[in-house]
């Protein structure tokens, strides 16, 4: 942005801008909120206790140091790298050389723009100096500095002294120099063979890449206040809202809520950001150099660093990813802040870190019940996991209606199971002799023996079924619109509305692979590698065979426990034990789930590593095309493989049995399984409760037991190869965290997904399982606590990314939503026996001339009118009767026509079909009006966005204003020429 100088109070008045802010004012007076507070505290506070290693306080001593050049300079050369011999005549930049910051710092920042420490501050660090000087204790090292005990270690790289990738590292390294960042090396107190190379980026090459990656900073210059439409209402609103709060006063407390008291971080100043500059440094609020750039953003200026630094001649050699997958290194992550337990309780002296209070406000089991600390995580996790934390949050509190009014429709199924008129005449039915349910072992039955079952059916097939799934529908929809306007609050809070236009940036691995051709971006303007049509083409029908390869995989393993079920069927009819003889269903049924269920989750494994191969093989540009490529194949293999045998049991079965005397065998020789008299639902439900309640059982295992076991391993072979006298208390911070386990390689794919095909289970089936809201309710309220703990005590410090949105999974969740109308009414039409009951309750049954009265009065009769009649001929001596019925609408052997279908059968499937169309038709329409009447962002938001990008320019004017102003006193003269 570059103005004249000589005409800046003729452009603001051309614009229609008033001469200063001081005159706006004075035209509105402004009420303050959250995200315009005065912005002369740090931009980054940290807990009490730990300000002695988290943060260099800038002391005159060291004001003065700024002044004078640095006179002592401290060399140290890997021993590892001494046998190589740099052919290059820049020799002394291959050596490590620890150079004071201060020394070019003078000519870029004014002392006079550094904002002095606070009195308040000054005093405490003078008094905690005192105290430590008394007692006379030498602190151990903290393992978050260098042995200086000065500079911050920003990341951890692990490499084996073992390994034979020594020129590469060291080539690598002196790279890492070169760019700015400073290295210190460090041995294993476990390991001998384990080598930590700490790095630290001083303040030069902080604003180099904070300038070059366009990081958005807090402004120094004065926030101004945006909310003011509430002021303009006079001292009646005022006194208004005065009475408001003191009504509130007098309520209960939100046990919920969490004690601002105990999160002292969370009340943290906020202003206006803009993208640094190093030109423009006078704008910004540098309090201090140490503080001034958080731990999270300092540790991804490195990680971007890292990620374009090569390691050998060649585009193609570069990036730390290469140097993990090669074993030249073991690991890289950033360090955590220290550990999470304490021997002293928080609310008596404080949070020694960001960790110990995360475990102690988050991680804890005891505060379950407790709202999440959103801010401190974003802080110390960075956005992209604070996002998924809020989403997963959000997702839980939508969850409590749903499992009320599920649970409601439960509790009325099983207070009515009893007066249920179609459960009454099966369990009176004695007389009632059905048919056999299959060919070899099976006889004839009573009807009155599927008296449990029908009533259990009666369960999740009642009148409230129809109610709740349009619940559902509607309830799916509002949940997608609200999480819309909360991820705006929270990109607004956390300064992300303008990112992803600025961040975005290309994969190393898609740089190196098509580096020879290029384009200039139609944004930017600057030339970037470019992928042809016709190879992205081909990769992408490659990527689609491979998926549709898989999906068929699946569907093979659906029809082999089909086929199982098929055998087990004639198996367990004949079974010795006379208990499994009688329940041969039931036993049929529940083994076919759980041998599908131990299939689905062998064959995750599977489409885990082929999903990967896949998505590699495409070369996204950017790093969320990549995640996003790769969530759609594993949640396309793993919804496919979840949920097919659920519709092949909710749509297929007893669909194509057959009749009596005329059954339909596969490959001629396993008779075609058929539905229960009671009807089919009650086998759905036990499959989605099966795969539901054990695969969740099986994730938190995984997510938490695992990476326990693991670290406890890890521990243990660390005291056998004779580290146990090292006591775990005073390791360094980087052997505590290499001892931990990584996140795992795709990143919050796998959270994300886990979710999303619970809110599957949640919702596309719910008409036949009400209760899956519940289960599901339940399992977030522990999976929260799971991840919370797994995060910040088991899992190694991930790199703190930043995001806008929950990706590509919004999309899935409206794609769900959508399938979720279409396969309730499906359920509802076709697996339950609502629209039969219907039909014969308004056309055929005792109420057809009275009206609808009853229920239970206008269904006396519906079973017997639900049965077919067959004739098993005079020979058959070995059955109790010659008639038997089955489950069917055909015509009884003695018509003109026998077993055809009759004019119920046709009446139902018209019935089915209109209830089909209807139901989507409305719950669509329903689904389509909420949507249009939720707006995506609140208007106040909208405001307030409007309101501060303005008065974010004024303050830009004013800021150059002032600054020219102050040198023209400087040097005496004006200045004429264009602004800085």
């Amino acid at each position: 942005m570059v103005h004249h100088s000589g005409s800046i109070q003729s452009f603001k008045q051309q614009k229609g801008m008033h001469t200063s802010i001081s005159e706006i004012l004075k035209e509105k007076t402004l009420k303050p909120s959250r995200r315009s507070l005065p912005c002369l505290a740090q931009s980054q506070t940290h807990p009490h206790g730990l300000h002695h290693f988290l943060s260099i306080p800038l002391s005159p001593e060291s004001t003065k140091t700024h002044a004078t050049p640095a006179t002592h300079t401290t060399h140290s050369v890997s021993t590892s790298c001494t046998h190589i011999t740099p052919q290059t005549t820049e020799a002394p930049k291959d050596q490590y050389v620890e150079v004071s910051e201060a020394g070019g710092f003078e000519s870029r920042v004014e002392e006079s723009l550094l904002i002095k420490k606070p009195v308040c501050r000054a005093k405490l660090e003078a008094r905690t100096e005192s105290i430590k000087s008394a007692k006379n204790v030498r602190l151990q090292p903290s393992g978050l500095l260098f042995r200086d005990g000065k500079k911050r270690i920003d990341y951890i790289l692990v490499y084996k002294k073992s390994s034979p990738q020594v020129e590469k590292r060291c080539t690598f390294e002196r790279n890492l120099r070169a760019e700015g960042l400073m290295l210190e090396k460090e041995p294993s107190l476990t390991n001998n063979d384990i080598m930590f190379v700490k790095i630290h980026a001083p303040w030069d090459t902080l604003c180099k890449y904070a300038e070059q990656m366009n990081i958005r900073m807090p402004f120094r210059k004065k926030c101004y206040f945006s909310d003011w439409k509430k002021k303009a209402m006079g001292r009646y609103s005022s006194h208004f809202h005065l009475r408001c709060r003191q009504i509130k006063s007098w309520l209960p407390r939100n046990p919920m809520k969490l004690d601002k008291e105990a999160l002292p971080d969370l009340e943290e100043t906020d202003c206006y950001t803009a993208p640094f500059s190093r030109a423009r440094m006078h704008h910004f609020t540098i309090n201090n150099r140490e503080t001034f750039f958080s731990n999270s953003t300092r540790s991804r200026i490195v990680h971007h660093v890292l990620q374009r630094t090569k390691y050998e001649d060649g585009k193609s050699k570069m990036g730390i990813n290469r140097l993990l997958t090669n074993s030249t290194y073991e690991a890289a992550f950033p360090p955590h802040e220290g550990g999470y337990k304490s021997r002293h309780p928080i609310k008596t002296h404080g949070a020694q870190n960001h960790r110990h209070l995360l475990y102690e406000r988050w991680a804890r089991w005891g505060i379950w019940y407790k709202y999440q600390p959103l801010d401190l995580i974003r802080r110390y996790f960075g956005e992209k996991i604070g996002l998924y934390f809020a989403w997963l949050g959000w997702y839980t509190g939508m969850l409590i209606p749903a499992a009320l009014v599920g649970l409601f429709v439960f509790l009325y199924g099983l207070f009515t199971m009893d007066s249920s008129q179609v459960s009454k005449e099966i369990c009176e039915a004695n007389t009632t002799i059905m048919c056999p349910m299959c060919e070899e072992n099976c006889s004839s039955w009573k009807l009155s023996d599927s008296c449990v079952y029908a009533k259990v059916t009666h369960l999740f097939d009642n009148g409230g079924t129809v109610f709740f799934a349009i619940f559902m529908a509607i309830w799916a929809t509002v949940f997608l619109e609200f999480w819309k306007r909360r991820r705006a609050e929270l990109t607004y809070d956390w300064d992300l509305i303008d990112w992803e236009e600025e961040e975005e940036e290309l994969r190393p691995q898609f740089e190196a692979k098509y580096s020879r051709v290029e384009r200039v971006n139609p944004i930017s303007g600057k030339p970037e590698p470019f992928q042809p049509f016709t190879d992205k083409l081909s990769r992408l029908m490659v990527s689609v065979s491979g998926i549709f390869f898989m999906i068929s995989l699946v569907l093979t393993a659906v029809f082999a426990v089909v086929v199982f079920r098929l055998i087990a069927m004639e198996k367990f009819a004949s079974f010795q034990w006379e208990f499994v003889k009688k329940n041969w269903q039931f036993a049929t049924s529940g083994t076919g789930v759980f041998i599908n269920f131990i299939i689905i989750m062998s064959l995750n494994v599977v489409y885990e590593k082929v999903a990967y191969l896949l998505t590699n093989l495409e070369h996204p540009r950017t790093e969320s095309e990549w995640e996003n490529s790769f969530a759609l194949k594993m949640f396309l293999f793993q919804f496919v493989n979840l949920n097919s045998s659920t519709f092949y049991i909710a749509f297929f079965l007893g669909r194509f049995a057959g009749r009596p005397g005329k059954y339909n065998k596969l490959f001629n020789r396993w008779r075609l399984e058929e539905c229960h008299p009671s009807g089919c639902l009650i086998d759905l439900c036990l499959q989605m409760g099966v795969i539901m309640v054990f695969k969740q059982m099986w994730n938190n295992f995984m997510e938490l037991g695992y990476p326990l076991l693991q670290n406890w391993w890890s521990r243990r072979k660390i005291r056998k190869r004779g580290g146990g006298g090292v006591v775990d208390g005073v390791l360094p911070q980087w052997d505590k965290d290499w001892t931990l386990q990584p996140m795992n390689a795709h990143g919050l794919v796998d959270e994300y997904l886990e979710m999303v095909l619970q809110f599957g289970f949640t919702t596309i089936f719910v008409a036949a399982f009400p209760l899956a809201p519940l289960l599901a309710l339940l399992n977030n309220i522990i999976e929260i606590r799971l991840d919370a703990y797994k995060f910040v005590t088991q899992w190694r410090r991930p790199m703190p990314a930043r995001a806008t949105d929950i990706g590509i999974w919004h999309g899935i969740l409206e794609g769900i939503g959508v399938l979720a109308v279409i396969t309730n009414a499906f359920v509802i039409a076709i697996t339950s026996d609502y629209i039969p009951r219907f039909v014969y309750a308004f056309k055929y049954g005792p109420c057809v001339d009275q009206g609808y009265h009853h229920e239970n009065r206008c269904l006396m009769g519906y079973v017997n009118s639900s049965l077919s009649v067959f004739d098993r001929g005079e020979n058959n001596s070995l059955a109790p009767s010659r008639y038997c019925r089955y489950r069917d609408y055909r015509a009884p052997p003695w018509s003109a026509e026998p077993y055809e279908f009759t004019l119920q059968f046709w009446h139902v499937l018209a019935a089915r079909l209109a209830f089909i169309i209807v139901f989507e038709h409305l719950v669509f329409g329903i689904k389509s009006f909420i949507a249009y009447l939720i707006p995506d962002m609140p208007k106040d938001l909208c405001d307030r966005m409007r309101r501060e990008k303005y008065l974010m320019q004024e303050m830009m004017y004013e800021a150059e204003l002032e600054h020219l102003q102050k040198e023209r006193k400087k040097n005496g003269r004006r200045y004429h020429h264009e602004w800085p």
